[in-house]
């Protein structure tokens, strides 16, 4: 650590982001609730209107600003993917058990890790190849094909994880040239703009209660990346990784108390095996003091 750092606060990390699993349950949790009353893509649609309410204080003072042809070039290109990540999020979350969608979730840092070697030069050492392979094994624990059918809602969520990756990619490129409120207030604009034709194809008209489900899902989503936030400031992620898993647990109480879905142990063992794959990669980048790449599995989180 150099003397221009922050000193660690490993407990505050811990603390910080035990509460971004708990949002981000709430999150998966209310959207479950929802179930298939909405189109998936008008869910989404609601829910980042929502978001750029939410974020007009930042937005307006950049949009005023103006922005550099790059960033919208790249900001454009990041809403596409996450137009096609959250469309397919909501389908799969109304369809597959909770824990199911956050163990398959967990594979966005793969993806990451992978796309940032072939797309952005990074050395993807013999131990990361081995670690993503692990990880690959976990998802096939999870999934378990030829044991059981793989429903259209598990396809769902792995095309969810792999754009919510490359999404992370472009994120990391845009951090570079905008602050990161400019960045994730930049996005809630283009996905939402990306959704609108979309959304209105399908339009079903929500009742009240919808609206405001919806509104609790981008309140929490937002209060969810706040305290992410504070938890990568408090304690490198070395410390604050390893605690996501918690988030696997929690969902897997959600689905088996509130919706009746069984615990089921390979999903718990798989999402553990994707968990410490990641978990051991980020060590290793913190062991030989490189800036670590693979962000943890809530970092893609719509």
């Amino acid at each position: 650590m150099s003397p221009a750092d922050p000193p660690s606060r490993p407990l505050a990390g811990i603390l910080w982001m035990l509460a971004t699993g708990l949002c981000f349950v709430v999150v998966t949790g209310t959207v479950r609730h929802l179930g298939t009353g909405l189109p998936a893509v008008q869910a989404a649609f609601i829910r980042f209107l929502y978001g750029i309410i939410f974020l007009a204080p930042t937005l307006i003072p950049a949009l005023r600003r103006g922005l550099d042809a790059q960033v919208w070039r790249l900001g454009l290109a990041r809403g596409g993917l996450h137009v096609v990540a959250v469309t397919l999020w909501f389908f799969a979350m109304a369809r597959i058990p909770v824990a199911e969608v956050t163990a398959i979730g967990y594979l966005n840092p793969i993806v990451v890790t992978v796309g940032a070697a072939l797309f952005l030069g990074e050395r993807l050492a013999a131990r990361r190849m081995i670690a993503i392979g692990v990880a690959i094994l976990g998802a096939l624990v999870v999934l378990r094909p030829g044991l059981r059918e793989i429903a259209p809602g598990h396809f769902a969520q792995l095309g969810a994880a792999v754009s919510f990756g490359l999404s992370y990619i472009l994120a990391k490129r845009l951090s570079a040239m905008a602050s990161p409120g400019t960045v994730v207030a930049l996005l809630s604009l283009m996905v939402t703009i990306g959704l609108a034709p979309f959304a209105l194809a399908v339009w079903v008209t929500p009742g009240w209660d919808q609206l405001g489900w919806l509104a609790l899902v981008a309140a929490f989503a937002t209060i969810g990346h706040y305290t992410m936030a504070r938890a990568f400031a408090a304690a490198p992620l070395t410390v604050t990784q390893p605690v996501t898993f918690l988030q696997l647990v929690w969902a897997t109480l959600l689905g088996w108390a509130v919706f009746g879905e069984a615990v089921d142990p390979y999903v718990l063992a798989g999402g553990g095996i994707i968990i410490a794959a990641i978990s051991y990669m980020t060590w290793r980048e913190a062991q030989i003091a490189r800036r670590a790449v693979t962000p943890p599995p809530v970092a893609a989180k719509f």
